[in-house]
């Protein structure tokens, strides 16, 4: 418990202690009549060395960057019979898509963009974006990559 106390506060600590040595300085050089000579000027030296140090530590504190590293952990399903593919005929039927659509998300999956899928498929690219909006709403997605993720994960596509 001590050690994690220490290390949570040791700003603190090290701000005190700094600060009871600075104390026992200046109580030294009063008994030694520095501080009766120039007592402005030492308080004044003093204080702006505090706020300067306070102030390249506050700068240094706030200018580093906030960088969070996140773990996403996702189950891959693996074939069970290596790589023979057996499409899912219920989860196409409940979706409702027709075969040109199938194509469209199985062109989708291979990385193609929709003006090589037009391309592959000979028709114009105003007709697989319509193909591509009506395979999000029937899929319930808003993205490609989920488009293609639901696909593999209903088997609906390789």
């Amino acid at each position: 418990m001590v050690p994690g106390f220490l290390s949570k506060n040791k700003h603190i600590i090290l701000y005190g202690l700094s600060l009871a040595i600075l104390l026992f300085l200046l109580k030294w050089l009063e008994l030694r009549l520095m501080i009766i000579n120039h007592a402005l000027e030492l308080y004044i030296g003093a204080i702006a060395l505090l706020f300067t140090l306070l102030g390249i530590w506050l700068a240094l504190r706030l200018s580093r960057p906030k960088v969070r590293t996140i773990v996403v952990e996702k189950e891959v399903l693996v074939q069970p019979n290596g790589n023979s593919f057996q499409l899912n005929e219920k989860e196409l039927a409940r979706l409702a898509i027709s075969n040109r659509e199938l194509e469209v998300l199985q062109l989708m999956a291979e990385g193609l963009s929709n003006q090589e899928i037009a391309a592959r498929l000979f028709v114009s690219l105003s007709t697989i974006k319509t193909h591509t909006s009506r395979l999000f709403e029937k899929m319930d997605v808003k993205r490609r990559t989920q488009a293609v993720e639901m696909g593999k994960r209903l088997r609906i596509i390789p």
